[in-house]
């Protein structure tokens, strides 16, 4: 792994307390091992867990923290054993830098579930020292947790791919749902609602926003494409489109009421949590149990998706929609999102920007 006098120093930005305010921050990386591609970061895009993890929403947040979790960036050097990258090459980096490999949810190639898996940032890795995200000038990952970006693809559009993207094409993927001509659901329409309108419009599903209010009515039907549109407070239109889903992708990450989303579900129907809630849920058991309807969750996707992923783009002319900032601006960006104020997700330049004080 190398000594701390050979490691490199970088620096990022990081949240130093639950104020969740980010300020330059200087470290070391280890040294690059066999195994390691060592990336200078370009871009990173800003998610919602983002928060949780600077605020110590969770009550697991060890500071200083480096946030940042939807890298892009370029490879500068490999390890004598890495074999599917080299240096210049574009790659990305998402939720997870490591994992057990030999537990059932490894060997079966969805490493996400993996017990000991090791998050990209506020975590320890295997050589003890904590890890550290996307905010900054550079990172060590190990190649099982690289994917190449494609050619073609926009490298700051990719950075939300990372995340978002794969966090809706691997429950469609999963559940059998990736056929054309479904009907599907998209519950909140943020960074990862707007990423599974555009990936099931282009799986060729009919697509329905769900929203708290009719605020985003045109940029769901006229920017993203969506076929239709409903306010859940709006109880006739719920009403009229009872049994009508074959799925409904919940990104909301706050506590709501499940059962007007459960309705709109046909029989055998899904309901796919993906946001992160740190309060019980509730829901009335006939409100499944008379439909024979499932409640489910999915968590990001594993390296094999993520890469089937970022394909299906490319064949797609799938793209995010983004607002590119500069490190200076990140506090701001995450005040920002918390107000749900951004369309539809902020990707920092990192390169671009200026990290030291």
């Amino acid at each position: 792994m190398g000594s701390l006098d050979t490691e490199r120093a970088t620096i990022g930005w990081a949240a130093k307390d639950p104020s969740g305010i980010l300020s330059p921050y200087t470290y070391t990386l280890r040294n690059t091992g066999a195994e390691d591609v060592y990336i200078k970061v370009l871009y990173c895009g800003i998610c919602h867990t983002d928060i949780h993890q600077i605020k110590n929403d969770l009550g697991m947040s060890n500071y200083p923290m480096v946030p940042g979790h939807e890298v892009v960036g370029e490879v500068k050097e490999v390890g004598s054993e890495v074999s599917n990258f080299k240096v210049g090459d574009k790659v990305g980096v998402g939720v997870l830098v490591g994992c057990c490999r030999n537990c059932r949810p490894c060997e079966a190639d969805v490493e996400q579930y993996c017990n000991k898996k090791i998050w990209s940032y506020n975590d320890v890795y295997t050589d003890g020292k904590p890890t550290q995200g996307g905010f900054a000038e550079s990172m060590v990952v190990d190649q099982k947790f690289v994917v190449k970006i494609p050619d073609g693809m926009a490298l700051e559009q990719a950075a939300p791919l990372l995340c978002a993207g794969v966090t809706v094409f691997s429950p469609l993927s999963h559940f059998g749902l990736k056929q054309s001509g479904l009907r599907g659901g998209i519950l909140g329409l943020g960074g990862v609602g707007h990423m599974g309108v555009l990936i099931a419009k282009a799986m060729g599903h009919h697509v329905t926003v769900i929203s708290s209010s009719d605020k985003k009515r045109v940029e769901a039907m006229e920017h993203l494409g969506a076929d239709q549109y409903l306010v859940s407070s709006d109880a006739t239109r719920m009403q009229e489109a009872a049994d009508s889903l074959d799925y409904i992708i919940d990104t909301v990450p706050a506590n709501h009421p499940l059962e007007p989303y459960l309705s709109l579900l046909k029989l055998d129907g899904k309901l796919i949590l993906t946001g992160v809630i740190n309060t019980p849920m509730q829901f009335l058991t006939p409100m499944v149990m008379l439909g024979r309807k499932a409640i489910t969750g999915s968590f990001i996707g594993s390296m094999k998706e993520t890469k089937e992923m970022l394909e299906f783009c490319r064949e797609k002319g799938v793209t995010s929609m983004i607002e590119v900032i500069k490190m200076d601006y990140v506090n701001k960006a995450f005040e920002r999102l918390e107000k749900n104020d951004v369309r539809y997700r902020f990707v920092v330049d990192v390169a671009g920007s200026k990290l030291d004080p």
